[in-house]
């Protein structure tokens, strides 16, 4: 941008000036939530304020899968009084990627020996690798690779040559890496149904229980009362175990098998839920 000198000013002194004099160039048209504009939209950035009667123009059309986030921002924007030009239609839109023929111009002045693309879906790498063999180069020479594949530049040749680990890295506290799959899907399993904990005691000579089994629900959404849910999730329990092919099981692993499984056919059955099952078995 050539910007005249004199008409640049520090976001501080925004204040100092009339709003229809000044224009805000800011970050923010993919919704990112530290951006500026996302920060102006929740009337939280330090120097520009979203007044009733501002006007926003987003120049930029939502990338695919970041619609809601820049939507939920426009609505704040529209919320807060301001006037929102955005879209296709409202003829504003530039974008960010070079055309076709931008990209064969590209091609043919660098002329590269090797040429992989990158950036986008599988299917924009693929037309950009059939764009660089219609400019002439060699199929061998052009690379669609995955991410973690290894690529090796020889002065005669070019390969793949094995992979690496790629991906999202997942932070867990102090740990960073890669959480087993389970870990991930039982968290995700007590954040949509939350867990129940089942201590059942029993004894270790003949299989009786000893006492009322204990159920603790945590987590668990439930409009009706609980405590009846619990006593009648009990009463079952108790009944699966006190038969007498139950009590002569010694395997305390096939014990929570039952309970797990009487316990979540009564849960489905009862609130349309499958909340974790966590059964205890202590013998005594």
């Amino acid at each position: 941008l050539r910007i005249p000198e004199g008409l640049l000013i520090r976001p501080h002194d925004l204040a100092l000036l009339p709003p229809d004099r000044v224009a805000v160039l800011c970050t923010g048209s993919q919704g990112e939530p530290l951006s500026a504009l996302a920060r102006v939209a929740a009337r939280d950035h330090p120097s520009v304020q979203n007044d009733t009667g501002a006007t926003v123009i987003i120049s930029a059309r939502p990338v695919p899968g970041n619609e809601s986030s820049v939507y939920r921002i426009i609505d704040r924007l529209f919320a807060a009084g301001a006037r929102v030009i955005y879209g296709m239609s409202a003829g504003v839109h530039v974008s960010g990627h070079a055309a076709v023929e931008e990209l064969k111009v590209m091609l043919n002045l660098v002329q590269p020996r090797y040429f992989v693309p990158i950036h986008g879906e599988h299917r924009h790498l693929f037309f950009h690798a059939e764009l660089a063999r219609e400019v002439g180069i060699p199929e061998e020479h052009i690379f669609l690779l995955e991410n973690g594949d290894v690529l090796e530049l020889y002065p005669d040749r070019a390969q793949v040559t094995g992979r690496v680990q790629a991906g999202m890295i997942l932070v867990d506290g102090f740990a960073m890496g890669d959480l087993q799959e389970l870990v991930l899907r039982d968290r995700q399993h007590l954040a949509t149904d939350g867990l129940v904990m089942v201590v059942v005691v029993r004894s270790a000579q003949d299989g009786a229980l000893l006492g009322e089994p204990e159920v603790v629900f945590r987590g668990f959404a439930y409009p009706g009362d609980v405590e009846e849910l619990a006593e009648t999730a009990k009463k079952l329990i108790r009944e699966s175990l006190q038969t007498e092919e139950m009590r002569q099981v010694g395997d305390t692993a096939l014990i929570k098998n039952r309970v797990h499984d009487v316990l979540q056919k009564f849960l489905r059955k009862e609130v349309n839920r499958r909340p974790l099952v966590l059964p205890v078995v202590v013998e005594v």
